[in-house]
């Protein structure tokens, strides 16, 4: 017998490597030995992958196979190594000239098998079809489960299998296979809270607009009942869908995560809502684990919303962490090893209370200053930096019956051309923002794109009184930008900066930034 052959993905987050795997069968006492930096599931597949072959009537050597999986240096985690061990030793005994030894050295395989020879579901299916791809492969073979996970990655045949049998069929003879069906890209599809549930609070439901056409992040504070959450949550509802590459990129964190179910892998094209508790620790919220590290909270809300309720409650050490990944827009988890990136550019909606006692108003609070003071102290200054809207919120504005607010979809419709806008102007001045005017840089916005002369002398007498300072500048032109785009100025105007520095009024404990 000759040396087998097929291949395989191993993920390292969501980047994957083109796995080779070889198989030789000599002489020697019967057994199995996988090399390659196998973890416990990978070592596992030895007796796992013998039996299912056995129980689908395929002939397995009764002699010694040696197994392995370079590149030998690389980690390699799951299960989902199992299809290609089995026909890396199943096509050892194939002439050299065999078609389905280039058959198989061509096509990328990925899936579990029951010691009764089904094939099954594995996470993590699309970043690897998408690693494929980029690696020159043209075909992949996945478990029937995952098939509409795959058929979302363009560019590659997929087909996929139910049975181990299936599978070496479609080796030996090129047919058998599943295939997606025919002009079919499964979506998820998710009802979002709308925006007319809220009624009343006018100011709120316009400043969440002017943070969705901006890519703001926001801090809202005010007492319980009213609204902060339910703002926060319909906050997706109003944001743009997600561009094709983002939405990929979306559901690859999702495949990671183990999020996407069995028969239900669809395009995740709405921007995610992720709400942890206060209590979450750093590892749920930035990722982590043992073996190769999982997205946290951050990561799954990639492309979408992390809404942090009862902020003040959380450690500062969990709150500061945020920092570096909210700046970069992404998380980098270092293993002693290896280490991991997972994309997290989200927008960051913080609530929290006023003070401790959560008073309604402030004639009826009984904290004491310094422990209102401690309370919003919570958030640090350098994560209140990277906050370009911050909105208290009154339970004046609360109405019982009055008519029903604006539509998500109208103001979405609103949203999306803001957008464009910024996007059309900072494209035509060669920075890359993403349309979004939040991730201009300060001294860009000084030097090229200022306010008119009334709005920048307004800037400059609140720098001079000391009611805002060098990064409130920067603060207040991005969201300047943001309310000219909505509606259609050139230019911010007077009104405009006026507005962008109310949109940022201190809270309780908080200096004039």
């Amino acid at each position: 017998m000759s040396v087998g052959r097929s291949v395989s993905v191993a993920l390292q987050g969501l980047d994957g490597v083109v796995v080779a795997v070889e198989a030789d069968v000599g002489p020697g006492l019967p057994g199995m030995h996988i090399g390659g930096l196998g973890d416990a599931a990978v070592a596992e597949a030895r007796d796992r992958v013998r039996t299912a072959a056995v129980n689908s009537g395929l002939t397995w050597p009764r002699t010694k196979v040696v197994v392995s999986m370079s590149p030998a240096s690389l980690r390699k985690h799951g299960s989902a190594f199992d299809l290609s061990i089995v026909c890396a030793v199943l096509s050892s005994g194939l002439d050299d000239g065999d078609e389905a030894r280039g058959r198989l050295e061509r096509t990328a395989l990925l899936g579990e098998v029951g010691l009764d020879g089904t094939v099954r579901p594995v996470q993590g299916i699309l970043p690897a079809v998408i690693a494929a791809r980029d690696a020159g492969l043209r075909w992949v073979v996945v478990p029937a489960g995952n098939l509409d996970e795959a058929a979302l990655v363009g560019g590659i045949a997929v087909g996929g299998v139910s049975t181990l049998a299936q599978l070496w069929r479609w080796a030996l003879t090129g047919d058998g296979v599943d295939a997606p069906g025919e002009g079919r890209r499964a979506v998820v599809t998710q009802e979002l809270p709308d925006m007319r549930d809220i009624h009343g609070q006018a100011e709120a439901r316009r400043a969440l607009e002017v943070v969705a056409a901006g890519g703001h992040h926001v801090f809202l504070t005010g007492p319980p009942g009213t609204g902060k959450s339910m703002l926060a949550a319909r906050l997706p509802g109003i944001l743009p869908p997600l561009a094709e590459a983002e939405a990929l990129e979306v559901t690859a964190v999702h495949s990671v995560s183990g999020r996407i179910g069995a028969h239900e892998g669809g395009l995740i094209t709405r921007p995610p809502f992720v709400a942890p508790h206060h209590t979450v620790t750093a590892a749920a919220l930035l990722g982590g684990g043992s073996g190769v590290p999982k997205p946290g909270a951050m990561s799954l809300a990639h492309g979408g919303v992390l809404f942090l309720d009862e902020v003040t409650l959380m450690p500062a050490r969990v709150l500061d962490a945020l920092r570096t990944p909210l700046e970069r827009g992404e998380v980098t988890l270092l293993r002693s090893r290896h280490q991991v990136r997972y994309p997290c550019r989200v927008q960051l909606v913080m609530a929290a209370n006023p003070c401790p006692c959560g008073a309604a108003e402030p004639g009826e609070c009984t904290c004491p200053p310094g422990a209102r003071r401690r309370h919003m102290a919570a958030v640090s200054g350098p994560l209140r930096d990277r906050i370009d809207v911050q909105l208290s919120i009154h339970p004046r504005h609360s109405v019982v019956r009055p008519e029903p607010g604006e539509e998500s979809a109208a103001i979405r419709e609103r949203v999306i051309a803001a957008r464009d806008r910024a996007r059309a102007r900072w494209t035509a001045m060669g920075i890359e923002a993403a349309g979004a005017n939040s991730s201009v840089p300060g001294p860009v916005l000084r030097r090229n794109a200022p306010a008119d002369d009334a709005g920048m002398a307004y800037l400059e007498c609140r720098l001079a009184d000391r009611t805002v300072t060098q990064r409130g500048v920067d603060r207040a032109l991005r969201v300047a930008w943001t309310l000219a785009d909505l509606d259609g100025r050139e230019r911010p105007t007077l009104e405009d900066v006026a507005a962008a520095c109310d949109l940022h009024a201190p809270t309780d404990g908080e200096v004039a930034a």
